[in-house]
């Protein structure tokens, strides 16, 4: 609006001078400037300008601007005494520009809009040479250096009021019409937001329960819109969630099973079979050199059966939960030493073990966890093998190295997986693939864990760190069977613990023969500690 008025009153000021300019005698005398500027003001309508002229540095007709005050062009700054709106600086702009300048001021609190304008020399064929001549024309300059400059200036100002009165009405009308409106959009808008956005919330909370393992949450579907399909869609995705959870779940079951009936069926026969192998080989002596080795063969492979079964057994256990946890408070040197020595590897390992420190754990599962790992560095690493065994912030750190040629570190991440052999070459060796996977089930039991890594100069390093007193010094000792034993100590079994619970039938059946499957357990102590582990290339 105020764009408009101002480019309006600049187009009638030239339209004003273009009509009176040619009239106008050169130079002008002050009566001559008087009549322009009276001419001006009567030409200004309902705008009631008022306006001014001056000619070169002559003074300001009529008299001072505004009402009173310093009438040359070289006053102060700031608008100009009097209270009139042509300020010092639209003068000055006019004069360098030589062009129509406008600039809007505050005068007394209200605005007001003044404008300069030059007045160029034009002949008569607007060649802009005529200096006064006869046949020479007065314009107004539309643009910069048009015409030659004739050195007289006109100014407007009037006051902008009513378009002040006009933008205020505007304001407040718009004021008026827009908040009510804006308050009659926002309550239904809220609704609908409300009405969109709670199904939305109902699906992020039931995402969030199928995350945290709710198979069975579904919603209820309401209405027929896109958000209605989504919830069906989800309905039906969390169904399938649940039916494939639900049959893994009975397949892993099953494998369990098969795999704890199966080595108790095979512990009976290879009993016998033991016992059979053991008096050929007393006699292998005295058989023929073929018979000799084919005994001897018979009797190996026997061996590593029965040792497999045995550990199957054990991580059936394991997998039900119903792995036995027996807590001794023992010297961490000395059961460590005599680990070595029932394998006959106190020559063959350096140690570094701190006398006088001890700790509560389960001996035979720690021996079984050292004997795998030494066993390991032995069998596939280089020697010298370091066993090493410190406390740091509570917890006891046992690391196995060696100098071999370290871990393939593609195998890294797999050599704790049961039945993993790092080397696919070697598939058929005196480890089962159970031994790792059995070692870190054992730690777990303590609350502890197991690492693998290369050390920086080469070689390979097995770190085990579990607490000095897992218990707090209460003095608990965790044992029992099934479910129940799994829900005593933390941890242990891992997945197992969950499935002993939901499939008590499962622990059951491991626990078959209960005399005879702890009996296994104690007996075979020293035959799964010395079990050595593929575990490395």
């Amino acid at each position: 609006m105020l764009a408009r008025t101002q480019n309006t009153a600049v187009h009638d000021l030239r339209d004003q001078m273009q009509s009176l300019g040619p009239d106008l005698p050169f130079p002008p005398r002050r009566e001559d400037l008087q009549n322009l500027v009276v001419q001006l003001d009567r030409a200004g309508g309902s705008r009631n300008w008022r306006t001014y002229a001056q000619y070169e540095d002559g003074p300001v007709v009529p008299g001072p601007w505004g009402e009173g005050g310093d009438s040359s062009a070289g006053g102060t700054g700031g608008a100009a005494k009097g209270g009139a709106a042509v300020t010092d600086g639209l003068r000055k702009a006019v004069r360098e520009q030589h062009a129509p300048i406008f600039q809007r001021v505050d005068r007394d609190g209200q605005p007001w809009l003044a404008i300069g304008m030059p007045v160029d020399f034009t002949d008569a064929d607007g060649r802009g040479d005529g200096a006064g001549r006869t046949g020479s024309k007065a314009t107004p300059s539309a643009a910069p250096r048009q015409g030659k400059p004739s050195g007289l200036i006109v100014y407007a100002e009037f006051a902008l009021t009513d378009e002040k009165a006009d933008i205020s009405a505007l304001v407040t009308s718009a004021q008026a019409g827009a908040l009510p409106a804006l308050a009659l959009a926002v309550v239904p808008a809220l609704f609908a937001a409300r009405r969109v956005l709670r199904p939305v919330r109902r699906l992020r909370e039931a995402a969030e329960r199928i995350t945290s393992g709710e198979l069975d949450t579904r919603l209820p579907v309401t209405g027929r819109d896109e958000l209605a399909d989504l919830t069906v869609t989800f309905n039906e995705m969390a169904r399938a969630l649940e039916k494939d959870d639900a049959e893994l779940r009975r397949m892993e079951a099953n494998a369990r099973r098969f795999a704890a009936d199966v080595s108790h069926e095979l512990r009976t026969p290879l009993a016998a079979m033991s016992a059979v192998t053991e008096v050929l080989d007393e006699d292998a002596a005295r058989l023929d050199p073929d018979t000799a080795d084919a005994v001897r063969l018979i009797s190996d492979e026997t061996t590593k059966l029965a040792r497999m079964v045995e550990d199957l057994i054990e991580v059936s256990r394991f997998d039900a939960g119903a792995a036995d946890l027996h807590l001794d408070e023992i010297d961490v040197a000395m059961a460590l030493r005599k680990t070595l020595q029932l394998r006959g590897w106190q020559d063959q390992v350096e140690t570094d073990l701190p006398e006088g420190l001890r700790a509560r754990f389960d001996p035979r599962r720690i021996d079984v966890v050292v004997a795998n790992l030494v066993g390991n560095a032995l069998r596939h690493g280089g020697t010298p093998v370091r066993l090493t065994a410190y406390a740091t912030s509570g917890r006891l750190r046992i690391d196995v190295a060696d100098q071999g040629p370290g871990i393939d570190p593609q195998a890294l991440p797999h050599v704790f997986d049961r039945f993993y052999k790092a080397d696919a070459a070697r598939a058929r060796s005196s480890g089962s693939g159970l031994g790792l996977a059995i070692a870190m089930e054992n730690v777990r039991l303590h609350g502890g864990t197991l690492r693998a890594a290369n050390a920086p100069g080469g070689g390979a390093v097995f770190t085990v760190e579990v607490p000095v007193d897992p218990w707090g010094g209460v003095g608990v000792e965790a044992n029992g069977s099934g479910a129940e034993g799994a829900a005593s100590v933390p941890g242990a079994g891992g997945a197992g613990a969950r499935d002993a619970e939901t499939e008590g039938a499962e622990a059951k059946g491991v626990q078959t023969e209960g005399a005879e499957a702890k009996s296994a357990e104690t007996e075979g102590a020293e035959a799964k500690g010395a079990e050595i582990e593929d575990g490395r290339p």
